[in-house]
């Protein structure tokens, strides 16, 4: 297991991270998404720390609190040491009745990460971040209440998640002229079967050093290997919960191209697709999560994938974006300047 800086911080988390979303769901969405208890989730918990990951990604809206509940109890019964691992959660989503019981706002986040320490049995959170864009909160109202978490002691340090470019350089610019806690990180979704990310905010990431973390790295479990381009499937999240979008014909011509890779080193295709994530520069860590230890361990082993050029390569052809302004007139315009900076670096 390798380990990353976090964007521009000090902080150092393995390039997995666990996801726990599928622990403590009993009905509806979170049920869909995963059941595990207390048990289960031990043992995922215990393998990830054997495997050296010492990430742990979480939200106070999975499965109602269950699941940072589940995730707490899990570090007490293991005999975790509090500083052998970095703690993530997440605010924003609805955790009660009425109109303040979401979103941004300061009242709600000075709520809710009162309501997640207690859940998750300890005395700070290493990185707390913003689940969602609130367009009802100003962002500086947002980013004054996580400074004063940070300033108390109650967080380590600030990230956000599913935010857009425009957004996230507009709060960094705010958090700067104010002198507030600054964002080592954004949480968003990025997988070769939607590399929508590339467009705006990867660049934007690599130009101002924000870590990414990565969810749902398979797809919802897409790019797992379990799903045909002729219809047949296998039992998985995605037959009751079809989500994140993904446009399946580019997405089977990129499983068809996986698939040869894996045979060939003799790795699983989501041992691809998640070492394919790994080897791209923006990327911090990458949150896996699972039902099964087996389904994890599988993960874990993309650490040990090494793509070659000519592998990318394929990989990058059958999946790369479509042109699209103003991407392909920047291109155009910067080729010669490009050229100045590229002979000058030799």
């Amino acid at each position: 297991m390798r380990y990353r800086r976090l964007g521009h911080s000090g902080l150092y988390v393995s390039e997995l991270c666990l996801g726990t979303m599928t622990f403590g769901g009993s009905d509806g969405l979170w049920g869909q998404i995963g059941q595990l208890q207390q048990d289960e989730a031990d043992a995922l918990v215990r393998t990830a720390l054997g495997a050296g990951i010492n990430f742990i990604d979480t939200a106070n809206i999975y499965a109602g609190g269950r699941s940072e509940e589940i995730l707490g109890q899990s570090l007490k019964n293991l005999g975790v040491a509090r500083e052998e691992v970095v703690i993530a959660t997440k605010v924003h989503g609805q955790m009660g009745e009425g109109p303040n019981a979401r979103g941004a706002s300061r009242g709600h986040i000075m709520d809710q990460v009162k309501a997640s320490l207690r859940r998750m049995q300890l005395d700070h959170i290493d990185l707390y971040q913003l689940h969602g864009f609130d367009p009802a909160t100003p962002i500086a109202e947002s980013l004054e209440a996580l400074n004063t978490l940070v300033a108390h002691g109650h967080v380590r340090y600030v990230g956000l998640s599913n935010w857009a470019a425009w957004q996230i350089v507009k709060a960094m610019g705010i958090a700067e002229a104010r002198r507030l806690a600054p964002i080592v990180s954004l949480q968003a979704y990025y997988t070769l079967a939607g590399r929508d990310l590339e467009r705006e905010i990867v660049p934007m990431l690599l130009s101002e050093d924000v870590g990414l973390m990565v969810w749902s790295p398979l797809a919802g479990g897409f790019l797992s290997g379990k799903y045909d381009r002729d219809g047949r499937t296998a039992e998985g999240r995605r037959v009751d919960f079809d989500f994140p979008p993904v446009d399946q014909d580019r997405a089977y011509d990129a499983i068809d191209v996986m698939r040869g890779i894996a045979d060939a080193k003799g790795c699983s295709v989501a041992q691809v697709a998640l070492a394919w994530l790994l080897h791209q520069k923006v990327v911090s860590s990458v949150i896996v999560g699972a039902k099964r230890v087996d389904q994890l361990t599988d993960n874990i082993g993309a650490c040990d994938v090494t793509l070659s050029e000519a592998d990318l390569a394929a990989l990058d052809e059958v999946t790369a974006l479509p042109a699209e302004y103003p991407g392909w007139m920047l291109e155009r315009q910067g080729e010669s300047r490009k050229a100045l900076v590229a002979a000058q670096v030799r």
